[in-house]
């Protein structure tokens, strides 16, 4: 009996109660993959190389006879793995008899091996049509959605996510941009983070907390930001639909913001500091980071960050007003006296 085929649609409606096996090569899993998925690759790098190769200067018989001892060899650990995941999943869920997915790049005979494969087994198999590439256009797509988004905006050291956190505790929507590009969107943003993911992985980690959200009447909470998180750039209609929402713009007094990222940033080595601040100096100026970088190295770090948050202060400002291809932020401003998420999340409710 041949493996049953799974579209995208349906794969998307049963992926949270599937274990996902993604038989690319390590480097494409790496790259970027399906959120939640297990590797298991058919081939390793070099062994897809050649594959590869031979498939396009000779033929898919000649590539089928060089792939057939990779797979020979990996049959019995491909076993072996999907019956930990197995026992893993029935661990958690000992009521649930779990479906294993199995994709590779098109759907094609990567992913069929290995379904067909794990099916003779025993195993419940599904292989999904399209393959990683289907998922990709289904990402993709997701980004059109006209979502109801309410914009947490604020100057630097705000403690916006924080606010965020707080929103989420309270049972309200929310979407971390910063939690998902692994950085907090200034030049010191990466400090204290995870290495930030690929732009592809970016976007289906967005796409896949967009389409986690079953219901939200009230709108999903998003912080402003800048399109560019670090590294990674938030899609460009997703990101032209939070630049067309209201806006509500937390209001902090100066010295309330500059003690608290003080807090944040102050236990970074100075090393770490200087080179933030040495990123941005053709925008501060070179008088400004001369006077930054002195302070942080006597330990006056205070003072150094007096000097950055008024920049940031003014950059922030300058996002905010009206692009050639960007409208101005519509903005709610609320009042708060100092950072505290508990309180300024009851501000905004």
């Amino acid at each position: 009996m041949a493996v049953q085929k799974i579209s995208i649609d349906d794969f998307v409606g049963i992926v949270s109660k599937a274990i996902v096996i993604d038989v690319r090569s390590p480097g494409e899993f790496e790259h970027a993959h399906i959120v939640g998925a297990h590797s298991l690759p058919l081939f390793t790098n070099e062994e897809r190389a050649t594959v590869g190769t031979t498939y396009k200067q000779k033929s898919r018989e000649a590539a089928i006879k060089i792939a057939l001892p990779f797979f020979g060899e990996k049959m019995k650990p491909l076993i072996e793995t999907a019956e930990a995941l197995v026992a893993a999943f029935e661990k958690k869920n000992p009521r649930e008899t779990p479906t294993i997915i199995v994709h590779c790049w098109r759907g094609g005979m990567r992913s069929g091996a290995v379904a067909w494969l794990l099916d003779l087994y025993g195993f419940k198999v599904l292989q999904l049509i399209g393959g990683y590439k289907a998922y990709r256009n289904w990402v993709l797509a997701q980004f059109e959605k006209p979502y109801p988004l309410k914009v947490l905006g604020g100057y630097t050291g705000s403690g916006k996510t924080e606010i965020l956190l707080e929103l989420k505790k309270r049972n309200q929507t929310v979407i971390d941009l910063e939690g998902l590009a692994h950085h907090k969107g200034s030049s010191f943003g990466a400090l204290g983070q995870a290495q930030q993911p690929s732009q592809e992985m970016f976007e289906n980690k967005l796409a896949h907390a967009l389409s986690s959200i079953e219901y939200a009447e009230d709108g999903i909470w998003i912080e402003d930001e800048s399109q560019r998180i670090g590294l990674v750039m938030i899609p460009t209609s997703f990101f032209a639909l939070l630049r067309n929402s209201i806006c509500y713009f937390i209001e902090i007094p100066f010295n309330e913001r500059l003690s608290f990222i003080t807090t944040g940033y102050g236990n970074f080595d100075k090393d770490s500091l200087m080179s933030a601040t040495l990123r941005i100096q053709k925008r501060l100026g070179g008088l400004e980071t001369k006077t930054a970088i002195n302070h942080i190295i006597e330990g006056n770090i205070e003072d150094a960050f007096s000097i950055l948050l008024k920049y940031y202060d003014k950059w922030y400002e300058k996002n905010t007003q009206k692009t050639t291809a960007l409208p101005k932020l519509k903005v709610i401003r609320v009042q708060a006296e100092k950072v505290d998420p508990i309180v300024n999340a009851s501000l905004l409710q």
